[in-house]
C-alpha cells in the first residue's frame, strides 16, 4: 500500500511560481513511477508530468514545470514557473508500479490533491 500527501498549493499571480510536494509512505518508493495530474472545475482530470525511468511532460507545461524526486525523503516535487490562469486546478499526485504513463487510470494510488489558483 502507498499513501500520498500533497502540499504546496496556493494563490499566485500570473507569472509567479509554486513548488508542489508529494510525500509518499509505504513500500518501495524508489521503484514507483510518480505522476502529477490536475483537474480544473468542469473539466476532466489531465496529465501534467511523470517521473520513473524517464520524465514526460504535458506539452503546455514543457519549459515551465519540472518534476523531480528525492529518494532519501520519499518525496516527489513539481516546480511550476511562469504560471498562467489556465494552470488553475486541483493538482493530484499519483503512483504506479511500472513504466511512466500519461494515462490516469493506470495509476493505482492517489493523493487528496492541493489547490493551485493563478490570478490574472
Amino acid at each position: 500500500q502507498v499513501q500520498l500527501v500533497e502540499s504546496g498549493g496556493g494563490l499566485v499571480q500570473t507569472g509567479g511560481s509554486l513548488r508542489l510536494s508529494c510525500a509518499a509512505s509505504g513500500r518501495a518508493f524508489n521503484v514507483l513511477t510518480l505522476g502529477w495530474f490536475r483537474q480544473a472545475p468542469g473539466k476532466e482530470r489531465e496529465f501534467v508530468a511523470t517521473i520513473g525511468g524517464n520524465t514526460v511532460y504535458k506539452d503546455s507545461v514543457k519549459g515551465r514545470f519540472t518534476i523531480s524526486r528525492d529518494k532519501a525523503k520519499n518525496t516527489v516535487y513539481l516546480q511550476m514557473n511562469r504560471l498562467e490562469p489556465e494552470d488553475t486546478a486541483v493538482y493530484h499526485c499519483a503512483a504506479r508500479w511500472g513504466p511512466v504513463s500519461v494515462v490516469s487510470s493506470e495509476y493505482a494510488y492517489w493523493g487528496q490533491g492541493t489547490q493551485v489558483t493563478v490570478s490574472s
